[in-house]
């Protein structure tokens, strides 16, 4: 299916309603996920319990009809619980792949955190090149599996942190804030009648896109024209970060490639065939606050990734 940039945009406003129906105030990360969906990405949610995280990836996965899967880190957790694993069948006296939960299109990495890093890199495999290996076969996922991941920045026992290979695969870290008085009394009106789980479906939010229509989208991101300048532009931002003394590590040169292509994305949901600097502008903070460590007279200073990130984006000089 080809779809003009015209019906993309029409299509993510729509998902966005959709979405909207169930989830309050979080307009900006629902944003995000509809960029990361079409330009291939994976996103890690940061945020206290409670902020319907959880809630969200499966109101995305519901409304553009992607097959959502579930799994809930914990620190027993074995890879071959994520992957699956072949197992013999005495009556064809021949292995038989079990698959695991990460064989689907959405996948639902909860509490990532909670589990050892050897379990956390059962995902590195599937995360950059949408396939598993068992037992020496491949096994493909799919162009449209992606990873929404979340964890929980308040407890800092019994969690592993994120290894920086693991991070670097996440096209954005976007911060789950509480909601504001205002949005918090939507919430509880919303909420406060219904018993027990909630689903979608409770809230009317149906399947408005599909295989082929994702698939179009994401076709459309590769019609938008990203000008060498704008591929500068973005490369010096990300050069940036490994020149500023604030920083004791900087972006890699994948941080360049997602945040190109994820210009292009948003480009696309806005209906425009053309990349501009506020493209880049207003994703480089989620593409790049995870990448990043500060430096020890940074830390003890104080200083933010996030407000650092600001400064080079104003230092950077943008195209015309």
């Amino acid at each position: 299916m080809t779809m003009t940039l015209e019906q993309t945009a029409e299509l993510a406003g729509a998902i966005r309603s959709e979405v909207g129906k169930a989830i309050v105030g979080m307009d900006d990360t629902i944003e995000h996920l509809l960029i990361a969906l079409v330009a291939q990405g994976h996103v890690l949610l940061e945020g206290p319990p409670g902020t319907a995280k959880t809630f969200l990836a499966n109101c995305f996965a519901h409304a553009t009809g992607l097959d959502f899967g579930r799994i809930q880190f914990t620190p027993d957790l074995l890879p071959g619980d994520i992957l699956g694993s072949n197992l013999f069948n005495f009556q064809t006296s021949q292995f038989t792949l079990t698959r695991g939960p990460i064989f689907c299109e959405l996948l639902l990495a909860d509490e990532i955190n909670r589990t050892p890093p050897k379990t956390q890199a059962a995902l590195l495999e599937a995360m950059q090149e949408r396939r598993v290996t068992l037992d020496g076969e491949s096994h493909a996922l799919g162009d449209f599996f992606m990873v929404v991941a979340t964890q929980n920045p308040i407890e800092n026992q019994g969690v592993y942190p994120l290894p920086e290979a693991q991070l670097d695969r996440f096209a954005f870290k976007l911060l789950i804030p509480y909601p504001s008085a205002e949005e918090e009394a939507k919430i509880v009106s919303r909420f406060g009648e219904r018993s027990g789980p909630q689903k979608p479906a409770d809230f009317g939010i149906a399947q408005i896109a599909s295989p082929d229509a994702i698939a179009g989208a994401q076709a459309a991101v590769k019609q938008v024209t990203l000008a060498p300048e704008i591929i500068e532009y973005a490369v010096s931002l990300v050069r940036a970060t490994r020149e500023s003394a604030d920083l004791a590590g900087g972006a890699s040169p994948r941080a360049a490639v997602l945040l190109s292509n994820a210009a292009r994305a948003r480009a696309a949901l806005q209906g425009r065939n053309y990349v501009i600097p506020d493209d880049v502008k207003a994703l480089a903070t989620a593409t790049l606050r995870h990448r990043l460590m500060l430096s020890p007279a940074a830390e003890i200073e104080g200083k933010l990734v996030e407000d650092l990130v600001s400064g080079l984006i104003d230092e950077t000089e943008a195209p015309r």
